[in-house]
């Protein structure tokens, strides 16, 4: 007669830190947080690298003398919050979104056309994917109107939806984005949403007739600037090679000193040479006057004498701590700091997301090209191999189904021992697309990174949570009004 075994105990899937002298573990199956006592500790260990019974991990816990029912009692509970399961259990990713998720945003390349010539553009320098020949340089009123009714039919019962203006350079088509707000809100409007605007820009055409029309509007600005004159202008230069960081300066002051109605916030981008975040955070905040101020590390595919090696990586990674302890600190003391990359992580972790997916790509959000082609996001636009519809006829539904079927994090098979995938999903698809080939490739090259930077936030989210609670749940409500 076979006898069949019990199933036994093992630990879940968990991220453990401590912080604020408590000890807390990240929960990967449910992308949540537990702060966890002597007791709960002390189930984690005895299943370290064993599995147990029930009742022998409950009289483990007991001792000789201790309570059985109060032993039952807390396994009972851990297994209930799964921090701890009987059997073995798949590799817990979300589900996939349903097919008919609804459209919240959508990027508007107003242009492809740029008074700039950067020299790392991912549209179109070394490594660009975009096919602009013989398209239109200028998206027409006509074209950017059927976006914004594309946008209204497929946001469903969503109360609100968001236009983000870009290009190339966006205010090269200045009057085509004041005549699509004028037109998107009276047809917003009529359809019963509100709707919110933003627009990158690279402030070389900033005039405070511009800055004015922003502010009454409340379209929230971000300017692509990365520092101080001689790092600004190693890039970031016109046609002739000429810098550009003299002709912004004054603009800028103008922007952050009128623009009253929403936050003004700058994104650099890491180089080669350009690893300095500290300083670079320093101007842009400080001396510059910034709101918040972001970084990211430049996409490349392969070497570029622009490109960050691994030291350079460290390096950013170093700097970026060295800010984040600022940002914790101000925290505690109630006060916002202004690093982007830590209020971004610390928001997700407050939500407790688990992501299918590395970001809204192809799903919440899309991107349109001057021609009215739709791309899974503004970083694929006039990209013919990424064309996933046309806002006069529609999505192409099976091109967004494969394009998120592949994208799924269920699909990378590194990122399934991945402690944090609810927050990474594999990252970027362009950048996966410019490395490997594939926009469902996880990104390797950053995984180590990733991993480091996200403990590094969650010991921010713990030392919050043991000694100022009140700022997270503050901070929580200010993102959820951004």
């Amino acid at each position: 007669m076979t006898v069949m075994q019990a199933p036994a105990y093992r630990r879940a899937e968990y991220h453990g830190f401590a912080a604020g002298g408590s000890d807390f573990v990240y929960l990967v199956s449910a992308g949540a947080i537990f702060e966890i006592d002597a007791q709960v500790q002390a189930v984690l260990d005895r299943l370290d690298g064993q599995e147990l019974s029930h009742a022998a991990l409950v009289r483990e816990l007991a001792g000789e003398e201790g309570d059985l029912a109060e032993a039952e009692a807390l396994v009972r509970e851990l297994r209930a919050v799964q921090l701890i399961h009987l059997g073995a259990a798949p590799v817990s990713v979300p589900e996939a979104p349903p097919a008919d998720f609804p459209l919240q945003a959508l990027v508007l390349n107003i242009t492809n056309q740029c008074n700039l010539a950067c020299t790392y553009c991912y549209e179109f320098g070394a490594d660009k994917i975009a096919t602009p020949a013989g398209k239109p340089k200028y998206m027409t009123l006509e074209t950017a109107k059927a976006s914004v009714d594309l946008l209204i039919a497929e946001a469903a019962h969503r109360p609100s939806v968001h236009i983000t203006f870009f290009g190339g350079e966006t205010l090269m088509n200045f009057k085509l984005l004041r005549d699509v707000v004028d037109y998107a809100n009276g047809a917003t409007a009529a359809a019963g949403k509100g709707i919110t605007y933003s627009l990158t820009t690279n402030a070389t055409l900033l005039t405070p007739e511009i800055v004015t029309f922003l502010s009454d509007n409340r379209v929230g600005v971000t300017v692509s600037m990365d520092g101080p004159p001689e790092l600004q202008d190693k890039h970031r230069v016109y046609k002739n090679g000429k810098g550009s960081y003299a002709v912004i300066e004054p603009r800028l002051r103008t922007l952050i000193a009128h623009h009253r109605t929403r936050a003004v916030t700058a994104r650099v981008t890491l180089t080669e040479g350009v690893t300095d975040v500290v300083r670079i955070f320093r101007h842009l905040k400080d001396d510059l006057g910034f709101h918040e101020v972001g970084f990211a590390p430049v996409t490349t595919g392969e070497t570029r004498a622009y490109s960050i090696d691994a030291d350079g990586m460290d390096y950013v990674l170093a700097e970026f701590n060295l800010l984040a302890r600022e940002w914790l600190e101000n925290a505690l003391r109630g006060q916002v700091h202004g690093f982007t990359n830590v209020s971004e992580t610390i928001s997700e972790l407050i939500s407790g997301v688990n992501k299918s997916h590395p970001c809204g790509a192809g799903m919440g959000l899309m991107g349109v090209s001057p021609s009215g082609d739709l791309s899974p996001c503004h970083r694929f636009t006039d990209a013919d191999t990424h064309v996933m519809g046309h806002v006069s006829s529609g999505i192409d539904r099976a091109k967004q189904g494969d394009f998120l079927s592949r994208g799924h994090v269920g699909a990378k098979y590194d990122c399934q021992s991945c402690w944090a995938r609810p927050l990474c999903a594999g990252g970027c698809h362009h950048e996966a697309f410019v490395r490997y080939g594939d926009t469902g490739h996880a990104n390797l090259h950053y995984c180590d990174w990733i991993r480091q930077w996200t403990d590094t936030c969650l010991h921010i989210y713990g030392e919050l949570a043991v000694k100022n609670p009140g700022f997270l749940e503050h901070f929580a409500e200010r993102k959820g009004l951004s």
